[in-house]
């Protein structure tokens, strides 16, 4: 998984971008999706609305219970992400690297848990 990372100076860099450039960072997103896709090593990939739009959801005495939040105590959060099917944690990283929001160093690559093992 290629998890794509924001923060409030990421957020202050993206407002500073001239028109063409915002362009350019999309338009890289969907080269690089379209690649993976015609590679076969893409499985999804997805951006994020902001986090103030995001709903915590438990359960009580068996009913669902849906309340305002996450309210993290971080700056950070996560933007979007990339889920890939490679033959190597080398791979994923190379794939990583290329995505646009490397450049301010917030894209996070992390392995899935594989869980086929685990009796049901």
């Amino acid at each position: 998984m290629i998890l794509l990372h924001s923060n409030p100076r990421f957020a202050e860099r993206w407002e500073a971008l001239p028109p063409e450039q915002r362009s350019r960072f999309g338009v890289d997103h969907l080269a690089l999706t379209r690649e993976l896709a015609e590679s076969g090593e893409l499985v999804a990939s997805e951006g994020l609305a902001d986090p103030s739009l995001a709903r915590w959801v438990s359960t009580a005495d068996g009913s669902p219970v849906v309340a305002d939040g996450p309210f993290a105590e971080t700056k950070e959060h996560l933007a979007g992400f990339y889920l890939v099917d490679v033959e190597s944690a080398g791979r994923a990283e190379e794939i990583g690297a290329r995505v646009p929001d490397a450049v301010w160093g917030l894209v996070e690559v992390r392995p899935i848990l594989d869980m086929s093992g685990w009796d049901v």
